[in-house]
């Protein structure tokens, strides 16, 4: 990590990122929201431009913990490398069995391992998790940690109770656990904002010139042996009372306005700014951040995306600008726009193309051309790589073709056929508000004439606008002149027309000679992020 910083996006596991990328104890800080639930799986929901449910549930997280040969060679492992973990995983195991709680504690635990080698000793580490398995959780992080460094648990209402519960009370939290690497953690306290009803009954003044709301405070002070604080005030009134400040601090207050003497006489008052006042010390209890919902401005869709005020409250109290941030579950990115914004180094993992492809969106919706360099490792940057990519997972080759274009997958692979869809872009081209549709098709493999007039077929099913045929093989002419037959879609006003069905390929994606043409310069596959561009830096 020597030389010109540039931040990092990864697409893979993120054990082995962190094995072969992250070096030790150069990390200032660790947000992760691992996922857990062995009954549903990761979805990222999308929802078309008219408002309507996608019909595809995409796989952004498929509940991979459970007990199989992984779980089994990471356990081994971990128990081998001896310590309080391979204690604590060995009693863990006799006591639930293997099962998928017990394969999910193991692929965190080895993790976690490594999260604390690249850890600072001055660095500090946040697991956001549910009541699923945060008593574990907690288990495993003293044994890896230590005890003596657990900092907080912290509980943040996430949501409003849920009245259907009838057996139990209803669960509105999730859990934050704090650790830190050494005693020498960094920490800067963070304060909260004043409660409106404090607001109202101690700062009921307004000034009508600038708007701040002031109170006025008492200048007297209580202890009456102060002879170097007792003085006539105001200067010729003949009043001599013991005061809190000096002769010289209170002269000099009365001068700028702030020391306020009543007409006609009265105690004298100092006027204090509400604005002056530090708010109340955040304590371990968040119930002050509002939880993302459908008609949220920050929300994209994706389910277990987390408010930016939880990472900005995070960000800030654990690290300084400058400081370096990493996401190992990153999701749709929020850790890393917020650090982005707060003006930290980040590295951002995930395990699936899709959600790199939102995460890049997102950061260039958000900030523009204020975004600092960053690089994305682990996508295929040539035609050799793109080829091994689709040896290895055509699913998630898929995917990644699908992000060059912009588009988003149409299915979930475990649903069944795709019905010669395998990604949507929806796009506005008028002032009717109705969505229009391109479909696109990945093919890794052969390809010939067939395809072409089978997406010409889905076209005409789907009501699609425009087609587009993302092919790995180079196409033959015959494909492309069966493809120029389909004609130009005409959009209304006076957009250009485009091709109706264009073939593209992997090679000219990548090298910038080919691009997918639609009427409009920008569409609207994913939700758009707000721009909002960084804070202010601190002096």
């Amino acid at each position: 990590m020597s030389g010109e910083w540039k931040n990092k996006l990864f697409f893979g596991d993120n054990l082995e990122v962190l094995r072969r990328y992250i070096a030790d104890e150069s990390v200032d800080l660790i947000y992760l929201d691992p996922p857990f639930n062995s009954k549903a799986t990761y979805n990222v929901l999308f929802k078309e431009k008219n408002g309507t449910s996608a019909a595809a549930q995409i796989r952004a997280f498929d509940d991979f913990w459970h007990w199989d040969i992984s779980a089994e060679e990471a356990y081994r492992e971990v128990v081998q490398g001896g310590g309080k973990i391979a204690d604590l995983l060995d009693a863990l195991r006799r006591f639930l069995g293997s099962n998928d709680m017990m394969a999910y504690l193991t692929m965190m635990a080895i993790r976690l391992k490594e999260l604390h080698r690249v850890l600072k000793p001055t660095g500090s580490l946040y697991l956001h998790c549910d009541p699923t398995a945060s008593h574990y959780l907690k288990l495993v992080l003293d044994a890896i940690f230590g005890p003596e460094n657990f900092r907080n648990e912290i509980i943040w209402k996430r949501a409003q109770p849920k009245a259907h519960a009838t057996r139990r009370f209803p669960s509105s939290h999730d859990t934050v656990f704090a650790y830190s690497r050494s005693a020498a953690t960094r920490f800067n306290p963070v304060r909260g904002t004043h409660d409106e009803t404090y607001v109202d009954k101690f700062y009921r003044f307004v000034e009508e010139d600038t708007g701040r709301r002031y109170t006025l405070a008492d200048l007297t002070n209580p202890n009456k042996a102060r002879p170097n604080l007792t003085y006539e005030f105001p200067p010729g009134s003949g009043v001599v009372r013991v005061w809190r400040w000096t002769r010289q601090r209170m002269m000099r207050e009365w001068r700028k306005g702030r020391v306020i003497v009543p007409p006609g006489g009265g105690v004298v008052r100092y006027k204090r700014y509400l604005d002056e006042m530090p708010g109340p010390t955040v304590t371990d209890v968040w119930t002050d951040i509002e939880h993302l919902h459908g008609s949220h401005k920050e929300a994209l869709g994706f389910p277990t995306q987390k408010p930016e005020a939880l990472l900005d409250r995070i960000i800030r109290a654990s690290s300084n600008e400058g400081d370096l941030v990493l996401d190992p579950f990153c999701g749709c990115g929020t850790t890393v726009v917020v650090a982005e914004r707060l003006h930290r180094r980040w590295i951002g993992i995930d395990i699936t193309h899709l959600a790199v492809t939102l995460m890049k969106t997102r950061l260039e919706d958000t900030f523009g051309t204020e975004l600092s360099p960053y690089e994305v490792i682990g996508e295929p940057v040539d035609l050799a790589s793109a080829r091994a990519l689709a040896a290895q997972d055509r699913f998630q080759f898929q995917c990644w073709a699908l992000g060059l274009v912009g588009a988003r997958p149409a299915r979930d692979p475990q649903r069944g056929a795709d019905k010669g869809v395998d990604g949507v872009i929806t796009f506005l081209d008028d002032d009717s508000g109705e969505a229009k549709r391109a479909v696109i098709q990945v093919k890794s493999g052969h390809v010939g004439t067939p395809v072409v007039r089978d997406l010409k077929g889905t076209m005409e099913r789907e009501k699609a606008q425009v087609g587009a045929l993302i092919t790995l093989e180079e196409p033959t002419q015959q494909m492309r002149t069966e493809a120029a037959a389909a004609g130009f879609y005409d959009p209304p006003g006076l957009l250009p027309p485009v091709p109706r069905l264009q073939i593209l390929t992997i090679q000219g994606l990548l090298d910038g000679t080919e691009r997918l043409e639609l009427p409009v310069a920008r569409h609207e596959t994913f939700e758009r992020a707000p721009r909002r561009g960084k804070a202010p830096r601190r002096r």
